[in-house]
């Protein structure tokens, strides 16, 4: 049976808060490493790549305060984020579409050390299927709802082609699930109480590529500059 991720918004926990919430544990265990006991907000904020006062705020939604003149308890602060992002306890994953990105997902040393343990891996290629990655089977996707159920997966990662995606998730979700990280090109159509985030490379490089073209532009005396030259002198 597939267990439930623990919902912050249930708590009050803004979503905007929860999308910072692994930065700052990404910062924090960083420093950790290095030996660092406590960190004020500045500088936890600064390592992070946010604003002290935000940074503040959020913390304060974990009932964590910090100490005047101190800041903040490293290893403690850890521990409050990890608890209420769930990293207390070990959840299952499971990766669907086992393509060169599937490989790369499912060789992934990272995961254990933050909470997630890759359970399973499913392709639909009769040539991928008992391929042995990552100390585990590559099982045929008609095993799909048996293999989740039997091993308690709790996320689902679809790593397939756009056109298999929506079926996949239509499955996960029967049979369960919940939480889906979709890698697919494509928007998937879930049920409210199903969350999905999404992860799209080429569309962060067009992101990317924008910005460079306006700084190509801003450089270059271009079409950005030219109108922001039009508007300063209309102003």
């Amino acid at each position: 049976m597939t267990r439930r991720l623990p919902q912050s918004r249930d708590r009050g926990i803004p979503e905007a808060t929860v999308a910072r919430l692994p930065l700052y544990l990404r910062a924090l265990t960083g420093m950790a490493e290095r030996g660092v006991a406590t960190v004020s907000s500045e500088d936890l904020a600064l390592a992070a790549g946010v604003n002290s006062a935000k940074l503040r705020k959020d913390l304060s939604h974990l009932g964590s305060y910090g100490t005047r003149g101190v800041g903040y308890d490293v290893e403690y602060l850890i521990y409050q984020i990890s608890r209420e992002l769930g990293l207390t306890q070990d959840w299952a994953v499971a990766i669907v579409g086992i393509g060169n990105l599937g490989r790369a997902l499912a060789n992934y040393g990272g995961f254990v050390s933050r909470g997630f343990r890759v359970a399973a891996l499913f392709d639909a290629n009769p040539e991928v299927v008992g391929d042995h990655i990552a100390g585990l089977n590559v099982e045929h996707i008609d095993e799909l709802e048996a293999v989740i159920e039997r091993r308690g997966v709790s996320i689902v990662v679809i790593a397939t082609p756009a056109a298999a995606a929506q079926q996949i998730c239509d499955r996960v979700i029967a049979v369960g699930v919940t939480s889906i990280l979709n890698f697919a090109p494509t928007v998937l159509s879930v049920p409210e109480g199903v969350d999905v985030r999404k992860v799209d490379l080429s569309i962060e490089l067009q992101i990317l590529a924008f910005h460079e073209q306006r700084k190509g532009d801003r450089e270059s005396g271009g079409p950005v500059m030219a109108e922001e030259l039009q508007q300063g002198a209309s102003a």
